[in-house]
């Protein structure tokens, strides 16, 4: 069997394409950068209730810093240092 493909994004399983449902908008584009980090930081706070936002933001931004949507990204990369 092969490895699903993952979203570019946000490493989540995909069947096809560069992105996932969640990290899109209704007309199929990458979602703004501001609007991704969001979510992103939303969901990381629902699985680590205990943990400060800026811990949260902090590890958001460096695993943004691996997805291929978002390495090069000016925020991502000021924020990382890479």
């Amino acid at each position: 069997m092969n490895d699903p493909c993952r979203c570019e994004s946000c490493s989540m399983p995909i069947e096809t394409g560069q992105y996932c449902q969640y990290c899109v908008t209704e007309t199929g584009e990458l979602q703004p950068f501001e609007q991704r980090f969001e979510k992103m930081v939303s969901w990381q706070m629902s699985q680590k209730p205990g943990q400060s936002r800026p811990d949260v933001e902090r590890e958001t931004l460096r695993f943004m810093s691996q997805m291929p949507a978002w390495k090069n990204h000016p925020k991502v990369v000021a924020a990382t240092g890479d």
